[in-house]
């Protein structure tokens, strides 16, 4: 049940980017509650997969490459659609690509990427209940919030909104773009100081 949460959100985000581009202001709007839909359902997967005991391995690695692709593809299309620096989806693409190679030596000896941490530190900043949930909640205000925006933007384009409502809403959802970037930096900093331990061990030879 939980990994089908997390599968349903491909076609879920396929349907949001669509929508995003439309011409509609109607359109543009339902996304934004169907952008805080596709962030909630990150939240609910770990929900129904503990309250089922469907924690597993292969749950763990699609519950992050759902979040990789959800993020990326969202903060990318904001991105060329005007709401946002090209610098924040570039900082997502480096980040996950170093975070998430350096995961995959875990997942190669079987562990949970969020339980591979060791150190109290570690364990916080990745795995914790309240730094998942306060991250979850950045990126779900944010893009949600994006979303009304350019929606906004498009109502204020035939006169119904004024373009200072626009503005007041691209301030307030670009400050909780960079606290969610902050934050997505500031937890896999951890992810990149447990790993180079491991980077320094020598290899067998074939």
């Amino acid at each position: 049940m939980a990994n089908t949460i997390t599968i349903l959100r491909f076609p879920l985000l396929v349907v949001v980017v669509l929508m995003l581009y439309s011409s509609s202001p109607l359109t543009r709007l339902i996304t934004v509650p169907l952008s805080g839909l596709l962030i909630g359902m990150d939240m609910l997967d770990g929900l129904v997969a503990r309250a089922r005991k469907e924690v597993s391995l292969m749950g763990s690695v699609l519950d992050i490459m759902a979040d990789r692709t959800v993020e990326l593809v969202l903060w990318i299309c904001f991105a060329h659609l005007g709401q946002i620096p090209v610098a924040i989806p570039i900082i997502y693409v480096m980040r996950g690509t170093v975070v998430d190679s350096l995961r995959s030596m875990h997942v190669g000896a079987g562990k949970a990427p969020f339980k591979a941490m060791r150190t109290g530190p570690g364990k916080f900043l990745v795995a914790s209940p309240p730094m998942r949930t306060g991250y979850a909640l950045s990126k779900l205000i944010s893009f949600a919030g994006l979303a009304l925006t350019y929606a906004l933007a498009a109502y204020a384009a035939r006169g119904t909104v004024t373009w200072q409502t626009v503005r007041l809403s691209s301030l307030v959802f670009s400050v909780t773009s960079w606290i969610s970037v902050a934050l997505c930096l500031v937890r896999g900093l951890p992810v990149i100081i447990e790993a180079l331990p491991f980077l320094q061990e020598p290899v067998e030879p074939a």
